[in-house]
């Protein structure tokens, strides 16, 4: 049997998106079925899911015994425990324990970036200015990024070795310092970029933008500036099939029935949602390319 993790929208639900981040990384997607719900603001999350009692929270996860877990921490432990052969958390001790004092400083902190300035991978804004109590939050954030490269000794892009529990959890703090266009420091700076550019997230947002829900309430009016990190080549949905690279989905397997143009070739899916989020962002999707480089 496997887990069942349910999540807001991806594009703004920013403990939805780090619940993702942690089971991808984890080579864990093929054991737990995702459900997606598309709430119109915050006050309509606990009405849309009264049968994720008692949180009914996004997301919560459901175990194969039917427990339900709806902190995003004690997701991360509890999937950690059970699956330690993936790694989770760093396994040198000194990085295990400094990954986790950050993974919990980020989910009981940063109470002014989190509170008026929500996560939203849409788009960016550009001319913006941290306020005092925002900008003190973002020194904070570069001084223990900082720390925990330079403590673990990390040289990877992430906090401290491989990508743990503890960088999934700032995924969502990292796309928000990207859409507000904040001025960063040089650690800052690289770490954020380091998310931007990762396949993981970059599916995750290409799924978003392919469904194409709005949560009004995490848009403002400020002047708009393109995604920080833009793919290499974009597709364009199409309706002539009768010249297509593959006969068969490269995600289902399936005869397809919707087609996308990419440079010069026309290639199939079976629905539009594998049309639309391999359009978004082709080179994230290995499947896809799988297809595209033969």
């Amino acid at each position: 049997m496997k887990y069942q993790l349910t999540i807001g929208n991806r594009l703004y639900f920013s403990w939805s998106i780090a619940a993702v981040m942690m089971i991808e990384h984890a080579g864990l997607m093929e054991l737990v079925d995702i459900i997606t719900v598309y709430p119109d603001h915050e006050a309509d999350v606990r009405p849309r899911i009264p049968h994720l009692a008692p949180a009914r929270t996004l997301p919560t996860l459901t175990l194969p015994c039917g427990t339900q877990l709806g902190d995003s921490m004690a997701m991360a432990e509890e999937l950690a425990s059970r699956h330690p052969d993936r790694n989770m958390w760093p396994q040198d001790p000194k990085a295990r324990a400094i990954a986790r004092y950050l993974a919990n400083e980020m989910h009981s902190s940063f109470g002014a970036l989190r509170s008026s300035w929500p996560v939203n991978l849409r788009h960016s804004y550009k001319g913006l200015t941290a306020p005092e109590d925002v900008q003190a939050e973002l020194d904070r954030l570069d001084l223990i990024w900082t720390h925990a490269r330079q403590t673990t000794g990390s040289q990877t892009p992430w906090l401290c070795g491989e990508y743990s529990i503890a960088d999934a959890i700032y995924a969502p703090m990292a796309t928000r310092l990207t859409t507000y266009g904040f001025e960063l420091g040089p650690t800052s700076q690289a770490y954020v970029s380091a998310h931007l550019s990762d396949p993981a997230l970059r599916r995750l947002r290409a799924a978003g933008l392919a469904k194409g829900a709005v949560v009004q309430d995490c848009e403002r009016d400020f002047e708009r500036a393109p995604w920080s990190f833009v793919p290499a080549q974009i597709g364009t949905a199409t309706q002539d099939g009768s010249q297509t690279v593959n006969t068969h989905c490269p995600y289902s397997g399936r005869p397809v029935e919707h087609f996308m143009r990419l440079g010069d070739h026309t290639y199939g899916f079976c629905n539009a949602m594998c049309r639309d989020k391999t359009m978004y962002d082709p080179e994230a999707w290995p499947e896809f390319m799988g297809i595209y480089q033969s």
